[in-house]
């Protein structure tokens, strides 16, 4: 069934408040209190976060990606029957600067099922998409007015790994490019792979690279990863053995090499935890990743020289189930979305230590999973 997408935005009359303010939008799993996308202001002066808005009404918008050029909003639709075929969907909107009310524009097939992740490329005339249900990863040509074409190639994954319940098949669940756009890259969970692919920009098409995949231990369900600010260091969170992998990486094959994998848990929490959403302070001396079921955001060190992980903090995510979470424009806010609690908390980062504390601060936002921040004007 095709989502339904409403080009009305309710975010579209909130005033934009204060010259400093940020928009932020939140990706959601649609039903009993979400019907789409969502709006609210963040004050970076005060970490006050304002109520969240409907700004977009389209089934399952579970992940958002903003082009470069800071005129569309592309969302996923994970659902894996658009328009009666084994697919998922994307979805493009133009959104005002000012007001953050969206326009919807087309939505497009995923080029496989229950797609979870997306991203834009450099130049915006291309997105990439991880397609979790059918283990797949797919190139979409984006047209000058933010309007998507269908699915260019869609490359399907094959094989498995030792989780027999998660890893029977392939499952990709996150895509990117490397920091020269000479390579995109997709976490595969269900294969314990990073595969790289080369990207021929000029026909939006994907080759494999080679070597075509960095392996990650297996049972580990590598889910998404980040990279260093300088491009030297890559680091994968692996969902389903609740670590994090330090690895160099090499700019001229898209090869990771392992130097660290370290434990995202306490050494006392001995309970069920899959991991989710990792991301990498602007400065590059922390990284923050989520722990489901612990609850918790770990925070760990980063050294520039080795690329080496030293654990710092496990901070409670004060609500159930953090699935994301986003970091703000400057650095010094954190805001976590606790899927199975309704909420978005925020917290306050120690820029020296790296450390968070909760501000009290926190939103109602229906099974949120996602946050995209517009930087102010």
């Amino acid at each position: 069934m095709a989502s339904v997408v409403s080009s009305k935005a309710s975010g579209a009359q909130t005033p934009a408040g204060n010259q400093n303010t940020q928009l932020v939008y939140f990706g959601t799993y649609t039903g009993k209190h979400s019907r789409g996308i969502y709006l609210a202001q963040f004050d970076p002066a005060t970490g006050q976060l304002g109520t969240a808005e409907l700004a977009a009404e389209t089934k399952n918008p579970t992940f958002l990606a903003l082009d470069p050029k800071g005129e569309f909003l592309y969302a996923v639709n994970e659902v894996g029957d658009f328009e009666g075929a084994n697919s998922g969907a994307v979805s493009s909107f133009k959104f005002d600067r000012k007001t953050g009310a969206l326009t919807f524009l087309n939505q497009k097939p995923s080029g496989g099922s229950g797609p979870c992740h997306l991203a834009v490329a450099g130049d915006g005339k291309c997105l990439l998409v991880a397609n979790y249900g059918s283990g797949s990863t797919a190139v979409l040509p984006i047209e000058p007015d933010g309007r998507l074409r269908e699915p260019s190639v869609s490359i399907q994954h094959h094989g498995s790994s030792i989780n027999h319940q998660r890893q029977e098949g392939p499952h990709a669940h996150f895509v990117t490019w490397d920091p020269s756009h000479r390579f995109a890259l997709t976490c595969d969970l269900g294969l314990d792979k990073i595969l790289c692919y080369r990207l021929d920009p000029s026909l939006s098409m994907l080759s494999a690279g080679d070597p075509p995949f960095s392996p990650i231990k297996p049972g580990s369900g590598p889910r998404h990863l980040a990279f260093s600010p300088d491009g030297r260091f890559i680091y994968v969170l692996n969902e389903l053995s609740s670590t994090l992998t330090c690895g160099s990486y090499d700019t001229s094959t898209g090869e990771l090499k392992e130097i660290q994998t370290v434990s995202t848990l306490p050494e006392n929490f001995h309970g069920q935890n899959t991991c989710a959403e990792l991301q990498i302070q602007p400065a590059g001396k922390f990284l923050y990743a989520s722990n489901r079921g612990h609850d918790s955001i770990a925070i760990f060190a980063l050294d520039s020289s080795s690329g080496k992980a030293s654990s710092v903090q496990h901070q409670s995510t004060k609500g159930k189930t953090p699935r994301h979470f986003s970091l703000d424009p400057t650095g010094r806010w954190l805001l976590a979305e606790n899927q199975d609690s309704d909420s978005v908390v925020v917290f306050a980062v120690d820029s020296q230590t790296g450390k968070l504390s909760p501000t009290g601060a926190s939103q109602m936002v229906g099974a949120p999973v996602c946050a995209v921040f517009i930087p102010s004007l």
